[in-house]
């Protein structure tokens, strides 16, 4: 029973359920970016090149011969995902950048004076009333 409960106290740890829901949303973002670009991106750089598809582009190695169907490398599918990869990686710097600004102002931000323990205070009151019977 040892090994079934070091894996529970690794499973339900703070951290592994923050690492879970930070990997379900960065999938869902991952999906939104895709649509963004496919959808909204993409059709306007292809209007600027021409008219072009992306998604239609491809480099064809080898015709369809008879029921085998052709043989192709979809280039312009890669670079969708390439201009996909890249929207994430800037859009993560910047949460980055804005939460370690934030942190650096809450660094920065004086710390208000802790009070003084009781027994020190205490103490005070105590060497003020010694000093005012002499």
């Amino acid at each position: 029973m040892g090994m079934m409960k070091e894996f529970k106290e690794f499973a339900v740890k703070g951290n592994v359920v923050d690492m879970a829901v930070g990997i379900i949303i960065g999938v869902a973002f991952g999906k939104i970016i895709s649509s963004f670009v496919a959808d909204v991106i993409m059709p306007p750089i292809g209007v600027l090149l021409g008219g072009v598809d992306f998604s239609g582009l491809v480099f064809i190695v080898k015709e369809a011969a008879g029921e085998a169907p052709a043989v192709v490398i979809s280039y312009g599918k890669f670079i969708q995902t390439l201009i996909d990869f890249i929207i994430i990686a800037f859009a993560i710097f910047m949460a980055v950048k804005a939460m370690n600004s934030l942190k650096k102002k809450e660094e920065e931000a004086p710390a208000a004076p802790a009070a003084p323990p009781k027994e020190e205070v205490l103490l005070a009151e105590i060497r003020d009333l010694l000093r005012e019977r002499k």
